[in-house]
């Protein structure tokens, strides 16, 4: 109990351990369109895409937040853009502007006369050194994210679930795509903080991944991905810390843990459950 306990003492593991549950709610939510979407390597680019803008924010000496939401949502909307006027398949154009942004970034950070360590810690996360600001943000960020996935519910999932049907229908599934693209990059900004850039579409993907494996219902889906990440980010961070390691990493490695035990105990999916089934049918 003492272990649990007296990280609690400390006011930066406070401020660190609800950012963590934040992240991992807000990831989980996206993460589950995400998912189904089957648009995981979006996350990745846009990540990646963040990086000029975090180093932009640090040569300007202005908040990262604004520098990694101007670059990510640059970069989400010009995927949507491209792939929908340029003709050309999502993978490629993701490819395109992946590499792109990302070689900007280091060009920007090459720039840099002496040492700065910040833009580095952006890579793999500094959750243990979240600040009143920096939560401030995380909150207002991911209350709008939230809030926008709760008011768009029925749109969003209709557009997912059927975008040819919603679009007959009189949504305007264009936008809504737009919308989603701008929803994800504000949940990549959220979580860099907490995993870093390399990092962050763990977070997106793997608990909503991990509750697929056990269930196909969308609620049932959602909700469980948001306990896996919220259980998960808070393990990994007690974890971090009593073990004096890299808290991002931690969490990462917590979920995918979980993912892989889940993987092999799920009855419905599992390789264990398939076993049983094959040796009833061979016993039968």
């Amino acid at each position: 109990m003492d272990a649990l306990l007296e990280p609690l003492r400390y006011e930066f593991f406070l401020r660190a351990l609800v950012a963590a549950a934040l992240v991992g709610t807000v990831c989980a939510v996206v993460g589950t369109f995400v998912v189904l979407r089957g648009i995981a390597f979006i996350g990745d680019a846009v990540a990646h895409a963040a990086f000029p803008g975090v180093v932009a924010a640090v040569i300007l000496g202005i908040p990262f937040h604004l520098g990694a939401a101007v670059a990510a949502l640059g970069t989400a909307m010009a995927i949507g853009y491209v792939t929908r006027r340029a003709r050309i398949r999502a993978d490629t154009a993701i490819g395109v502007l992946f590499a792109g942004t990302f070689a900007l970034g280091i060009f920007l950070f090459s720039t840099i006369r002496g040492y700065v360590s910040d833009p580095w810690s952006f890579l793999f996360g500094y959750l243990l050194s979240t600040d009143a600001t920096d939560l401030l943000a995380l909150v207002l960020l991911g209350g709008l994210v939230l809030a926008t996935v709760g008011i768009l519910w029925k749109e969003l999932l209709y557009a997912t679930f059927d975008p040819l049907g919603a679009g007959a229908s009189g949504l305007p599934v264009g936008r809504l795509e737009y919308l989603f693209l701008a929803l994800v990059a504000l949940t990549i900004v959220i979580s860099i903080q907490a995993v870093g850039i390399i990092l962050v579409v763990a977070m997106l993907v793997t608990p909503a991944a991990t509750a697929q494996l056990v269930t196909v219902r969308f609620g049932s889906l959602m909700s469980l991905a948001v306990g896996i990440g919220i259980v998960t980010s808070v393990s990994g961070l007690y974890l971090s810390f009593w073990l004096n390691v890299a808290s991002g990493a931690t969490i990462v490695l917590v979920q995918t843990g979980l993912f892989l035990l889940v993987l092999v105990l799920s009855p419905r999916t599992g390789l264990l459950g398939r076993r049983r089934t094959a040796t009833n049918l061979e016993v039968g």
